[in-house]
């Protein structure tokens, strides 16, 4: 009797252990499918975009007053005035590089001093205080920066600052959007600074290094890769922007570097047309396409020169 339930228990263990196990490796399939599911919508997704943006663009392309070559050298872009149309895209790229360089001019020196300080010089309370506050920049509505721009920048640089701008101009928008991507470069550079092994601070300080060469000769130059991505990711928002450049920068498309005028920007122009003013599935409709998959590659473009510098310049440490 003995003998005989002895011999039932190894069984019953084994198959216990079976059960586990089998239990086990299903949740491990199931979770392997959703998240397997998760990258793949994602993969859907882009790619859905890209082969859309390129249809219709191929369309666009396909009306007979489109040329290509004009398309991608002209400097003349106004595709709404009848007979006159013109379609040169230039324009609308130098109204958008525009308001980037001035976005940038704000956001990547206030955001990189700001990170510097929160990480190498602000005390703990203080930290915790100022950065959740400069990250709710982050969640105001676009909207509410291109109205701040219009009602306050744009004043202030007329009555305060005493310069001649127009009503709607490149200067005040760029600035409204500088102040929308300081927060991204602020926080992402702040932990970035963060990352390097406080060992490498203490060895500069041992060589009688003060705080500012610390800072400045060896936690900025380690954390040098994550300062650039910040920088790259910001752009990226400054130039995908749509509100604060639709309400704030105006509606002339020009080959202007003088921020002080009117320009208009890519999604300023896609804002425009999507309105519902012009004749649905005309050449106006198509050309948002044909402008939006050249911010598409131009965003490209920018997450590859990010990719190839983060690469060059990343640190690995033990």
């Amino acid at each position: 009797m003995a003998t005989a339930n002895a011999s039932a228990k190894p069984q019953l263990l084994n198959h216990r252990t079976l059960r586990s196990l089998f239990s086990v490796r299903l949740k491990e399939a199931g979770i392997y499918s959703v998240l397997f599911a998760c990258a793949a919508f994602s993969v859907l997704v882009t790619a859905s975009i890209v082969v859309l943006l390129l249809g219709q663009t191929i369309q666009f392309f396909g009306f007979k007053e489109i040329n290509f070559w004009q398309f991608i050298t002209g400097t003349q872009w106004n595709p709404l005035l009848g007979a006159e149309k013109q379609f040169g895209v230039w324009p609308l790229i130098f109204g958008t590089l525009l308001i980037t360089v001035v976005a940038m001019s704000v956001a990547i020196p206030l955001g990189l001093i700001s990170a510097i300080f929160l990480s190498e010089y602000a005390p703990r309370k203080v930290r915790s205080i100022v950065k959740p506050a400069l990250e709710i920049l982050a969640g105001v509505p676009t909207v509410v920066y291109g109205f701040f721009a219009l009602t306050v920048i744009t004043p202030f640089l007329r009555d305060a600052m005493g310069l001649q701008v127009d009503y709607y101009n490149a200067l005040s928008a760029g600035i409204a959007v500088g102040i929308l991507c300081l927060p991204t470069i602020c926080s992402l550079t702040e932990d970035a600074l963060r990352a390097v092994p406080q060992r490498l601070r203490d060895a500069a300080y041992g060589l009688g290094g003060t705080r500012f060469d610390v800072s400045m000769k060896v936690v900025v130059p380690a954390a040098l890769s994550g300062i650039v991505s910040a920088s790259l990711l910001a752009i990226a928002r400054a130039v995908g922007e749509t509100m604060i450049v639709a309400l704030a920068a105006g509606s002339v498309a020009s080959m202007t570097v003088d921020p002080r005028n009117q320009v208009q920007t890519i999604t300023g122009y896609i804002t425009q047309v999507a309105k519902g003013d012009v004749e649905n599935f005309g050449v106006e409709y198509f050309s948002i396409y044909a402008v939006a998959t050249t911010l598409f590659l131009m965003t490209l473009a920018l997450t590859i020169i990010g990719h190839f510098i983060r690469k060059r310049y990343q640190e690995a440490y033990d």
